[in-house]
């Protein structure tokens, strides 16, 4: 967040389910007011009334989601400037005060202090938009959609390996398709598709998908015969697979629902053409990115922006025995993920982005490794792209060299 000067009073709100503690000191560093605070917003607005008597207030909170919503929202309304201390950062700062104690008060009085002589720790809260504050609520459940869709599939393969490790290799790359998803959700684990007629089951997979239903079908019929023997807890498994398959479908389909809605916001926003002009950057990803960094004017510079995706390499070096750069572990793992997606899909539609990778991995990187680089070097993208509001442009290709005329 920019320095910002003019502020008179700091409130800092160590915020809770049921109740604050808020602590506003001056510019001096007396504190005007240290006591707990409701969730209520007669008692918000009675207290940021008072605070504005003695000047221009800041009002800081340690979370600015969920629980923290609330007393965002009621400052916002009057008029207040609105600002957030990272956990990390506000973890670093409390090793500089006295004392080991963990209590509301110390960290209410921890946030007003740091914002009040540390303003550069501070982030901008922008969940007040409309946009951004639908989408957040929108991908947390997606997020969490997309992790039941991870442990049902998981599930489901596992009991196919247990019982039929061939039909597991056959059916289980493909149980998020809707072919996958009907064969195991209509006949069950390998008895229940043996039992079945070779037409029966190639009816089914052709009405979940015509494209390539004979080649799967056949595929199944194969894998069958590699097995005879029955497994313990195969009867179990048959009762359980197709509930499995069931709850597996409907979860995707939400997702599915999901991501239209997702659409229809991001698209509310300015940002968003920007961001899709991007190759391998569609609408999940381009949601986490306004989530996690906005507008992307908090950070300085490219650098800053990969460190805080945690894409920027670590350096470690201790005298002579430790040198080099690793990857990172620390930073955002969501927008980690999501540029890390998003490059691993430009592979295909983007040539430059192909070139690079082909490149780094010419000198010897391995595929993880080429991608993180490529995230690296997409993240600068994307940074220019965002503080320009400007499209993705495809850079020129780098002419060849003539060759050189033979010596006569």
């Amino acid at each position: 967040m920019e320095k910002q000067i003019g502020f008179d009073i700091w409130c800092g709100l160590d915020v809770g389910k049921q109740a604050h503690h808020a602590c506003a000191l001056d510019a001096a560093g007396n504190r005007v007011f240290d006591k707990p605070l409701p969730q209520d917003q007669s008692k918000l607005e009675d207290l940021f009334g008072r605070l504005s008597e003695h000047g221009r207030v800041l009002m800081i909170v340690d979370q600015p989601n969920t629980i923290g919503a609330l007393p965002i929202a009621v400052a916002r309304s009057m008029g207040i400037t609105v600002a957030y201390l990272p956990g990390l950062a506000m973890r670093r700062i409390a090793d500089l005060h006295p004392g080991n104690a963990k209590t509301d008060a110390r960290d209410a009085f921890i946030i007003a202090d740091a914002a009040r002589t540390m303003p550069h720790t501070l982030r901008r809260v922008d969940v007040g938009e409309e946009a951004l504050a639908e989408l957040k609520v929108l991908v947390g459940f997606d997020d969490d959609l997309a992790a039941e869709a991870t442990r049902l599939s998981n599930r489901i393969r596992g009991l196919l390996t247990q019982i039929h490790p061939a039909l597991e290799r056959v059916v289980g790359p493909r149980l998020t398709t809707k072919q996958g998803l009907a064969v195991i959700e209509h006949l069950g684990g390998p008895q229940g598709i043996t039992a079945a007629t070779k037409s029966r089951l190639l009816r089914i997979v052709t009405k979940a998908n015509p494209r390539g239903a004979q080649s799967f079908a056949d595929a199944i019929t194969t894998a069958l015969a590699e097995q005879t023997v029955v497994v313990a807890g195969t009867a179990a498994a048959e009762k359980v697979l197709p509930k499995l398959a069931a709850s597996l479908r409907q979860t995707l389909e939400q997702r599915a629902e999901l991501a239209l809605q997702v659409e229809k916001v991001v698209d509310d926003h300015p940002l968003a053409e920007v961001l899709t002009s991007m190759p391998g950057v569609g609408v999940r990803t381009a949601a986490r990115i306004l989530l996690d960094i906005g507008d992307a004017s908090s950070f300085p510079t490219a650098g800053h922006l990969a460190a805080y995706a945690g894409l920027a390499p670590v350096t470690r070096r201790s005298g002579t025995s430790i040198r080099g750069e690793f990857p990172a572990r620390s930073g955002n793992k969501h927008l980690k993920r999501a540029l890390f997606l998003s490059s691993f899909a430009a592979l295909r539609s983007d040539p430059a982005s192909r070139a690079y990778y082909d490149r780094k991995r010419a000198q010897g990187k391995k595929h993880n490794a080429a991608l993180i680089c490529l995230s690296r070097r997409r993240c600068d993208v994307l940074f220019a792209m965002l503080r320009n509001r400007e499209p993705y442009r495809a850079p020129a290709p780098t002419p060849e060299p003539s060759p050189r005329p033979l010596a006569t």
